[in-house]
């Protein structure tokens, strides 16, 4: 049977593309000469809790390349360089999930990097990815260091690890700068640096309460005229037990065009974190603002906390996700998470916000309706670990007493 000269052509040019997928299959890779920790550790943040001296910092491309001979953080994982020296008197492990829930193993890591036809290699480079990651324990008087893969961060890396020994748990959390990013970690200890004059700083609970409740109902948009999402939840604490505690919860940055619209104190939030759920769909998400009020010296923000329409259902990737109109579901799942963090203190409810039933919802923007018991979550953090049972009911508003089910709006208060 005669083929034709086109059929030759395509033929041929088939022939060439297999021959160059495979030969592009079987690019060697190398084990690096002269990889070291020598620029890593020159450039890391450490601090020292209970003798134990913890150093890190994020690897960039670069130093991916130098170390692995390929660049890990176009593979959407962020390695992490850690050091650990042990001043005390028993053995030590790393809880890796401390540092990040949903972590990678070096095997995951160095198997994405497999070529094909080439076992031995692909074996060797699983080797010595699991010789460079950091191995437990660390025991006393010993310094180990080596690396961790966590999911990425931009600009500030908040970095959790925690030591464990018998009946021993020495928690660190590290702000760390992300190679390329431009943000100083220095600037991540205030994120909006309100004047001395303006703070007002409460010393006991009643009077914290009441300027809780004085602080605005919801944001606004730009013109600070059109009313936007109810500030439903507050948090107090220092910002690395804030930080650790959700990043334990695998809350994660991730603003959009449609977080930045929202303003509080005529500025756009300070954060805004989404949960990470299971394949990236889109999750609880919390935006915050630094208020112009502290708590026996410990920073105070005032939060959204909402879900889209449609939950973890609903498209991947909507800049703007509509708001579910039950935003009191959204701000109870974020306290029940959030009690399962380690880092929860105390926990109360105070009004500020309105009620508004489901048969007269309010308006946000885009469209948005939602409906809301008027009560506002107010969570204090404290450094970890925390059990459940440490955590301390405040007696202002009975929430726990409240039938889950009841209509919000059905009863009435003069500070609602």
């Amino acid at each position: 049977m005669s083929v034709s000269l086109p059929m030759q052509r395509a033929l041929v040019c088939a022939g060439e593309l297999v021959l160059a997928l495979a030969l592009a299959g079987c690019t060697t890779w190398h084990e690096p000469s002269g990889a070291d920790d020598t620029l890593l550790r020159e450039r890391a943040v450490s601090t020292i809790n209970h003798g134990v001296r913890v150093s890190a910092t994020v690897l960039g491309s670069e130093d991916s390349k130098r170390i692995y001979g390929a660049d890990i953080n176009n593979t959407k994982v962020q390695p992490l360089w850690v050091e650990v020296q042990n001043g005390t008197s028993q053995a030590l492990w790393l809880l890796r999930s401390g540092t990040d829930p949903d972590y990678f193993s070096p095997h995951e890591v160095s198997w994405s990097l497999h070529t094909l036809f080439d076992g031995a290699t692909n074996a060797i480079m699983d080797a010595y990815f699991t010789g460079r990651a950091f191995s437990n324990p660390i025991a006393p008087g010993e310094t180990r260091s080596g690396i961790l893969f966590t999911n990425p961060d931009q600009g500030i890396k908040l970095a959790n690890f925690d030591l464990f020994g018998n009946q021993t748990l020495i928690p660190f959390s590290l702000f760390l700068r992300v190679p390329g990013g431009t943000m100083d970690p220095s600037l991540a200890q205030i994120p909006f640096p309100f004047p001395e004059t303006a703070i007002t700083d409460y010393t006991d609970l009643a009077s914290l309460r009441i300027a809780l409740e004085r602080l605005p109902c919801c944001a606004t948009d730009a013109t600070g005229t059109v009313p936007a999402d109810p500030l439903n939840a507050i948090g107090i604490g220092q910002l690395t037990d804030i930080g650790a505690a959700l990043v334990r919860r695998d809350y994660r940055r991730d603003a959009r065009a449609s977080d930045l619209a929202q303003r509080v104190f005529g500025r756009e939030p300070d954060f805004v974190l989404r949960k990470q759920a299971q394949a990236g769909a889109p999750a609880t998400w919390i935006r915050g603002w630094l208020a112009p009020i502290r708590y026996q010296g410990q920073l105070v923000y005032v939060a959204q906390v909402g879900r889209p329409v449609g939950g973890r259902f609903a498209p991947h990737g909507e800049s703007r996700p509509a708001l579910h109109e039950n935003v009191d579901e959204a701000r109870n799942f974020l306290i029940q998470d959030l009690m399962y963090s380690s880092g929860l203190d105390k926990l109360g409810f105070v009004y500020g916000v309105g009620a508004a039933s489901p048969a007269h919802p309010r308006t946000a923007l885009d469209g948005a309706t939602y409906y809301t018991d008027g009560l506002r979550a107010v969570v204090f953090f404290a450094t970890r670990p925390r059990s459940l049972s440490d955590v301390d009911f405040l007696d202002w508003v009975p929430y726990l007493d409240n039938r889950e089910t009841a209509q919000p709006g059905a009863t009435g208060d003069a500070r609602q």
